[in-house]
This record gives structure tokens, sequence and C-alpha cells, in this order.
């Protein structure tokens, strides 16, 4: 899996959610569902400046098509249940298997 430009996660960060997104680290982050690797990447967790709820946020992407490069991004924020780059993830894999349902 390749992995994306930090600033194109911050871009989606505050296209999603507004404010103003600084990288604050990056965080490799693997989560397993029945023994088995669900999703497997790095997390970059953004300092939020200026979004009314939340001070962070948790932004990642995966390839949809290989042939030509087209991405999907993620960007969750620290709120409510989410308190970690995993609780992000796991928010979202959960999110697309009831819209798979």
């Amino acid at each position: 899996m390749s992995e994306v430009d930090p600033d194109e996660l911050r871009k989606a960060v505050e296209g999603t959610h507004g404010g103003t997104a600084t990288l604050a680290q990056a965080v490799p982050v693997r989560e397993t569902f029945q023994g088995e690797a669900a999703w497997e990447g790095v997390v970059h967790v953004f300092h939020l400046h200026g979004h009314p709820s939340a001070d962070l946020a948790y932004a990642w992407s995966t390839v949809l098509d290989e042939g030509t490069g087209r991405r999907r991004f993620y960007a969750v924020l620290h709120a409510g249940p989410i308190k970690s780059p995993t609780d992000a993830v796991r928010a979202a894999l959960v999110a697309e298997h009831r819209a798979k349902s």
C-alpha cells in the first residue's frame, strides 16, 4: 500500500471539517476482525484549530484502484467515542460495513 502525502490528508481534514489542521504525528495502526487484518496502515494525527467541538482529527487514505491511483480519504474527528487513531479506523470500518449491509 503506497502512502499519501500528509499535505493531502491535511487538505482532506480541512475540507471535511473546517478549521486549520497541523500535523502532530503519524501512528501505525493494525485493526483486526476475527483474527484477520481488516486494515493496516498509517493514521496521521492533526491538531485542529478553529473547529467548534474538536481539537484533533485523524486522517488516512486507501487506494481504490491501483491502475488509476484513485484514493479514498478518511478524516475523523477526535470526539465522542473516538479517542485514538485506532478508534477512528474502527469507526470507519464499522460505518462502511453497515453501509454495505
